[in-house]
This record gives C-alpha cells, structure tokens and sequence, in this order.
C-alpha cells in the first residue's frame, strides 16, 4: 500500500508548486461499471439541488470511501479502526487484531496478504478514503474482500462536482428542514413515507432533523433528498454530504520552495528591515506582520498596504469586550498568545453541554447531551493523542528518512512528480514531498492561524499580533483531519456561534459545495441577530464571482492583495466581491506570507524525534508555534478582526452599520490593477454575461460580471482595502442603531 498523509492526496496544487496531484496515480484503465455506477446510469443524472436549481455530480471509479465503525479503544491502549484498516490493506496485521487479510488460498492479492497498490487516508474521526491508481475489477474485488472487516460499516460513494475532481462522500444521512409551524405529527408521518428515520434533530435550528434511509444506501440517498424538496411542508433537504476542503497555499503562482527545506530564518529578515523605534506592540516579531503596518518594508512615504490597525489603535480600541468567533478546524487554544484571549462560555448559558468551556468541536460525530437537548461532538477543538497519532509518522519521516527511503515510502507521489517535473534530481524531489507533507500536516491547524490573525496577543517579547489583539476568540471547529466538514456540522456550528454571543463570526472556508440548508440557516441567523456580523472568505480558485459561503447575501466576503497592492494570484473576485484585505503572497519571499500563530509545538508530535533546530515548513521557528501563510482564509480573520475593532469603538453599531461603515471607508489607495487584469476587465464589461445564480454558486468556473456596470477597481477589489483607523474613527461618529435584544 503506498504512504500517504492525511489531506495530501486532497490538497490539488500546494505551496505554490506547479505539480499537482492526479485523480489517479498510476496507469488509467476503464473498470467495468460498480453496483453505483450501473444505479448512476439506469437512474439517469446524479445532482442535487439548490433552490430548485439542479447541481451536476459525477461518480468517481478510482475513489473507495468507508465508514469506519466507531473507536471503542483509545490508540494508545490499543488499535483504532483506521489503524486496523491500513493494517488490512497493507497486507500486515496488527499484533493481536483479527481482522487482517482473509482466506487461505492464496490465488489473489486478497487471499495473499500481499500489499494492495492503493493509498489511504482518514477523512475526519469515522469516514477513510482509498485512492485506486488505474482501476480494475481485479484490484477493485480485493480492495472490497479486505473491507469485509468488523470495523468497517459501510462502503460509501465517492461523487465530484461536473468537471472537476473534488472529493464528496455520500453516507445514509439526510438534512431535513420542515416548515417552521410544521407539526411533529406531519415531521413524523412524512419521514415514515419515505422511509427515512431521525438521528438526531439538529440543535440551535428549528424543525431541522439528521435523517436515514431504512430502504437504501448509496446513490438512493440522492433520489431520496430530490424527491422530498418536493414534498408539501418540507422547506428543504440535501444529502449531508462529507466534503473535504483542504487548505491551498497558491494554486497558481511559480514556487520558489521547490529544491530545498531550508526556511529563511526570522531574525536574518528582521536584521535586513529598518529599525523602527516606537513600536506600537512590544514584541521582536512586530516587523513581520506588514499586513498590520507594511511601512517597514515599503517605508512610510508609499500608499499604505495593510489594514491601517495601528491608527485604529492609537485611537483607544483594541478589540476590548467582543467576541469573534473563529468556526475552523484545529483550533490550539492554549497557544500562549491566544490563551488570553479566550471566550468563557457563562455557567448560566441555557443548554451549556458538558465539558464545554472554551467552544466547541462539531467535528467530532460522538452525541453529547444535556438532559434532552444533544449535540454531535465535544468542547476541545484542540487536537486528539489520537490525531496525533495519525500524524507523527508521517512528520517524524521527514525528518529522519533518507531521500532514498522518502522516494520509496512515498512512491506514488515521487512518480507523478518525476513524471511532471524530469528536471527534478531526487534530491529536489525528496525534498519536496517533505515540504508538501510538513505543510499538510500544520495545515491541520488551519483554525489556529485564523485566531492568531484575528486577536493574537503576544504573551512574550518574540510572539504574534492580531488586527483585534484583546477581542475574544469563540473556539468552533468544524473540520475533521483532511479538511473532512459536513453540513450538519455547519449548521450546527453558525447558530451555536450566534447563541453562545458571538458578534462577529469568521469562515475561512471557501469552496463548498452550495448548500441550500446551509444556506437557509445563515439567512435565519442573520434575521434573528440582526447585529451579527459574518465575514467569509471570496475563495482561492482566482475565479470571477466569489465562492460558497462567501456568496450568501448578508456575508462580507472578503478577496485577498499583496504587500505590492496587487490581488493576489489566488484570490477570487468579481461578482460578490465586498472588500478586499492582505492575503499574503509566498511565491517570490517567504516573509511576504501572514504571520500567525501555529499548532505543531504540540508536545506529542516531537516524542521519540529530537526537536529540529531551524524552521521547516511552512513555519517560522523550530516548532511550528510560529507560522508565515497565504489565502483568502487570512484576508477574512483580518477584516473580521476590523469588523471587531469598530464594534470596540461603538457597541450600538448594528450589523447594516458596520458594513456602511466598511464600504465607505474601504479604499483604492495603494492597489494596482495588471495590464491582464485590465485587458480581462474591458473583454469582460464588453460580454455582460452573468446573473447572480450564475456565479461560482452553482459552477466552478465561468463568467460573471456584475449586474450593473462597475469600475475595474470595484471588479478586482470591491469597495477596497479595509481601513480599521477610518472606520474606527467613523464607528466613533455614527449614532448606534437600537441594538437588537437577542
């Protein structure tokens, strides 16, 4: 079984390089059609549907997704699910586990207990993803034998939205939405209808239930969810699909981390830069955060190109009294500039769970009640010994194998490499493939850099600096390992954020699949808490209309521009576009990324490895508590953390204020528009296509343009690069709307 880390396979282009990942590593062969597949084609299209809008699907061959029955050991008193899985495939049992490759023949790779040619990894706490490299029957047949096994549930489908190659699971679950005065006799009655039967009902929603079928699994679920949006009180259903949204450093810029793991060391680039004498934080790494004042390397007489949060603070706010939370994936909370900065959830909150303390963990799928009222997951977004576990080998190999033993124990990611990149010497590609997995794996810590960038508050002289450094993070994560989200944990997650007090909530997730309930529930959120304001970000795919959750009215979705002023390589743009924020840019320097806060100085992952001594990564010190990273997902916690500062300023501000008060203060000041993009602009106004749903809303790529004529800069920029000091200053003016009592 060839090696491969959790979110790798996932993670499309990475860190700038030109290599990207295949929909299969390997020779390509057509397989002859699987019981989904020959189901797919008797039942004629696979989609689901978006407010009545249908939205293409297709099956994928080379993909196998399991279910994975729960861990009822903990890893280190024994062997997890996945842990016995891997063994299976790998052709090597695990000490005293049964469960391992079966039969006794020995006429196949099943029977053999020989490695089966294929990559695994987990997605999340229950499901797993297996990669076939050139499908057939034979390989198929034995992939499914050694399925067979106690600790696997079920075999699931594995679709990919029309033209691209995402990865989406489809298990037997259902979100169901019935009308608000449906009664439960109606609820009842129809899920019986159509052989459905409640999980659970989905907490901080109204009459929104996780449902199964009790006829079918597989692609019947589909059919299933189509036929009830038809269906007389019944507001909407999607399936709960698992979909993976793995964090994209640069997938379109040149790279110049290709050859080598050495990471430029912070205090060389602190050495080069000017002294400045009256910091306004007291901490050495200052310097560094140019999206907070990009002076020290543009000098003071050239168009500013940050977010202006020094002026914002000279003028009394920091953020003091609101919450801002930060709905992500791993979120290290004790991070010791972010330890600080904690939202406690009050001992009086109605409904307070068990254990929850500082947010919650949607990500976990285990039920947690108080009395009658239950919720999927736990209150530690922090990472698991079990999550490390699935890590340290993988991290711990970069390290310590030779280049000939990461070539051989990553084998099918070295072949593809090679295979687009000849040039390459071994050596260059060893060293990438470490780079690749070193930034994977401290990608799991995605939530732990969008809290550094919103209300990091340096706890020592060498520490980062946040946009908003005394606002208070609300900790809510939603993804599992490999970028693994559904949508019953987001939903869930935005009306706990809105019922637990948050005033500002960020989503650093662009690029899911449009979801109706999902969809559904921000616009009822946004009506119930009419002062909340949500900040997302426009998505990585350079595309001309931003992407999902980012395009739902009401959201501030947020582009992201260099210290240069330039929009990014990655950033989307165009229609929806509200502001634009830094970004960071990694391709040219690696000082040019966002510094923030990280989560690999975790203790667990360095057992047994002798700490390294200089950065790796995408990291800026030894350990990884330090991180430089680029996306729109750090343009967003940056205008969330302005969002925050002018709620500091003036907490009368209703949601509608806050983001006049954005867009009237937003500037162009300092951005710069290509030639390219200006040429694109012009072919673009001349063609006019587009509406609304037309956007990345519903299709990964395409035109769009805005409804109404609009200048090059609002087309690139939207109402342009945040300014914290103006918008302070106008916070300060504005008489406060009557604050909505929630």
């Amino acid at each position: 079984m060839r090696k491969i880390v959790p979110g790798l396979l996932m993670s499309g282009v990475l860190l700038g390089t030109s290599v990207a990942f295949p929909s299969s590593l390997g020779d390509r062969a057509i397989a002859p059609l699987s019981p989904q597949a020959a189901y797919a084609q008797s039942s004629g299209e696979i989609y689901y549907t978006f407010y009545g809008q249908r939205v293409p699907l297709t099956l994928r061959q080379d993909q196998i997704a399991v279910q994975l029955a729960p861990q009822t050991v903990g890893l280190r008193g024994g062997f997890s699910s996945y842990q016995q899985l891997e063994a299976a495939l790998s052709g090597q049992p695990l000490p005293g586990v049964r469960g391992g490759p079966s039969g006794s023949t020995g006429d196949s790779a099943s029977d053999s207990g020989e490695p089966l040619d294929v990559t695994l990894q987990p997605l999340g706490s229950r499901y797993a993803l297996i990669q076939l490299p050139g499908v057939n029957a034979e390989l198929t047949a034995a992939v499914e034998s050694r399925l067979q096994q106690p600790y696997v549930e079920s075999i699931l489908p594995v679709l990919s939205r029309t033209d691209t190659e995402s990865t989406i699971v489809l298990p037997n679950q259902i979100v169901v939405s019935f009308e608000p005065d449906a009664p439960q006799s109606q609820v009842q009655l129809t899920l019986n209808r159509y052989g459905l039967e409640v999980i659970r009902p989905i907490q901080f929603t109204q009459n929104r239930y996780l449902v199964r079928s009790r006829n079918g699994d597989g692609l019947r679920v589909l059919s299933a969810a189509n036929q009830l949006n038809d269906v007389t009180g019944v507001q909407s259903a999607t399936p709960n699909f698992v979909q993976t949204v793995p964090f994209r450093a640069n997938p379109n810029g040149a790279s110049s981390l290709n050859a080598s793991t050495t990471q430029a060391n912070m205090d060389d680039w602190l050495s080069r830069l000017p002294a400045q004498d009256d910091q306004p934080v007291e901490t050495d790494f200052f310097p560094l955060h140019w999206h907070l004042d990009s002076s020290a390397f543009r000098g003071d007489r050239q168009p500013r190109t940050d977010v202006n949060a020094i002026e914002a603070w000279e003028q009394g706010t920091e953020g003091e009294g609101v919450v801002v939370a930060v709905i992500d994936s791993l979120i290290q909370w004790d991070h010791p500039d972010l330890a600080n900065n904690l939202y406690t959830v009050p001992e009086t909150q109605a409904n307070r769970l068990p254990g929850e303390v500082h947010g919650w963990d949607f990500s976990n799928p285990e039920v947690t009640c108080v009395e009658e009222f239950c919720v999927a997951g736990d209150g530690d977004t922090r990472i698991s010994e079990a999550e490390i576990d699935l890590l340290t080998e993988d991290l711990h190999n970069t390290f310590i194998l030779s280049d000939a033993e990461i070539l051989a124990t990553y084998d099918g990611i070295a072949w593809f490499v090679q295979a687009e990149r000849p040039e390459m010497s071994e050596r260059e590609v060893a060293n990438l493939i470490r780079r690749w997995i070193q930034s994977d794996i401290m990608a799991e810590f995605h939530g732990t850099w969008a809290s550094g960038v919103v209300a990091a508050n340096p706890a020592s002289d060498r520490g980062a600096v946040g946009v908003s450094p005394r606002a208070q993070i609300l900790p809510i994560r939603v993804f599992g390992l490999g970028g693994e989200i559904t949508t019953a944990a987001l939903v869930e997650a935005i009306g706990y954020a809105a019922d637990r007090g948050a005033d500002v909530i960020n989503l650093s997730l662009g690029g899911l699949l449009p979801d109706r309930e999902l969809t559904d529930q921000v616009l009822a959120v946004l009506d119930q808490y009419p002062d909340l304001v949500i900040v997302a970000s426009a998505g990585n795919e350079s595309l001309d209309g931003v992407g999902f959750p980012a395009a739902i009215p009401g959201v501030i979705s947020v582009g992201a521009t260099t210290i240069d002023g330039n929009r990014t390589a990655y950033s989307s743009y165009g229609g929806g576009l509200d502001v634009v924020a830094p970004g960071g840019d990694l391709s040219d320097l690696p000082v040019f990324g966002i510094f923030t806060t990280g989560g690999t100085w975790v203790s667990g992952f360095w057992d047994g490895l002798d700490q390294p001594t200089q950065a790796w990564g995408l990291g800026a010190d030894p350990l990884g508590s330090y991180v430089q990273v680029q996306g729109t997902s750090f343009s967003s916690p940056a205008t969330a953390g302005v969002a925050a500062l002018v709620l500091a300023a003036n907490r009368d501000l209703s949601r509608t204020q806050v983001m006049d008060i954005l867009q009237s203060t937003a500037t162009y000041s300092g951005l710069a528009i290509t030639q390219a993009e200006s040429n694109q602009y012009r072919l673009q106004s001349e063609i006019g296509l587009g509406t609304a749903i037309d956007s990345q809303i519903l299709r990964p790529t395409g035109i769009f343009s805005f409804p109404d004529p609009v200048s090059p800069e609002e087309y690139y920029f939207g109402w342009g690069l945040v300014d914290a000091g103006a918008a302070v200053a106008l916070a300060k003016q504005t008489p406060g709307a009557n604050r909505a009592s929630n």
